[in-house]
């Protein structure tokens, strides 16, 4: 799953590294370490602009809040719930699927936490049926330390208990997609730790690496038996993880000393 990450990067290096080429200054977001659930987040997308003769879809760094709510929606209670859409049912869910054929984007990120899970534990996370405890943190990022490309849907809620001239009558958020952690070897790996991104935990983002950013952003793609062919997981070798302070477990922390390497799990962890 991905349940919290960090993204550091400033939309200036985001519009030259995504080639964007709209993005409103007074949406700049302050560098985030601890991107978790219900915060306002950077995302990329190919969307027509508003008010303009020029139909054709125009890259976009937009501000989006992480958890999606369906357009759908009576209310917006459910969108903590909905930060992550599963890679093999997103075609087919009645809360992602109208976005996955049309409302693609890519949630730019340094890198993402995840807190290793005992074997037991994790099968039974597999199967839906456990909540898994909070074990010990790892911080896993592109091992050529690019940015982290994240493949996600977003969604526009209209609240119709406010006016239409009302700032917050239209809400636009979004899901990272996930799919099975990678099986091969990191990159690069810990001495003492993890060798494979599914000795951490099962799941991960879906990364999208550049060559497949276009196509994933191409709103003129519909169908969603090609669109399926999308989700294939990137190479594996691509990603390096290494330990990071429980500090990073409580979401009132946040900054650039969470990134900081240790050289091993800390006392009383997992690996």
């Amino acid at each position: 799953m991905c349940g919290r990450y960090a993204a550091s990067r400033r939309p200036e290096d985001l519009a030259g590294i995504f080639e964007i080429e709209k993005w409103e200054p007074e949406e700049t977001l302050e560098p985030d370490y601890n991107v978790a659930p219900t915060k306002e987040v950077y995302a990329v997308l190919d969307r027509p602009l508003k008010d303009v003769e020029d139909p054709r879809p125009v890259r976009q760094l937009r501000k989006l809040k992480w958890g999606l709510v369906p357009s759908w929606s009576k209310t917006p209670e459910g969108a903590a719930r909905m930060i992550n859409a599963r890679a093999e049912t997103v075609h087919e869910k009645p809360s992602y699927k109208r976005a996955f054929a049309t409302r693609r984007c890519i949630i730019p990120a340094d890198g993402y936490y995840e807190w290793v899970t005992g074997s037991g534990e994790r099968e039974l996370e597999v199967e839906g049926k456990k909540k898994r405890p909070r074990k010990q943190p790892y911080f896993v990022l592109p091992a050529d330390g690019s940015v982290f490309a994240m493949a996600g849907l977003y969604e526009f809620w209209r609240d119709k208990t406010l006016p239409d001239d009302h700032p917050q009558a239209w809400w636009t958020t979004c899901s990272v997609i996930t799919t099975e952690a990678e099986t091969g070897p990191l990159a690069v790996s810990p001495a003492d730790g993890p060798r494979s991104l599914v000795d951490i935990h099962p799941r991960m983002p879906l990364m999208l690496t550049p060559d497949r950013w276009d196509t994933w952003l191409d709103p003129s793609r519909t169908d969603l038996d090609d669109l399926r062919n999308l989700l294939a997981p990137p190479p594996e070798g691509l990603m390096r993880a290494f330990p990071v302070s429980t500090a990073v477990s409580n979401v009132r922390n946040n900054g650039p000393e969470l990134l900081k390497e240790l050289e091993g799990p800390e006392e009383g962890t997992l690996f």
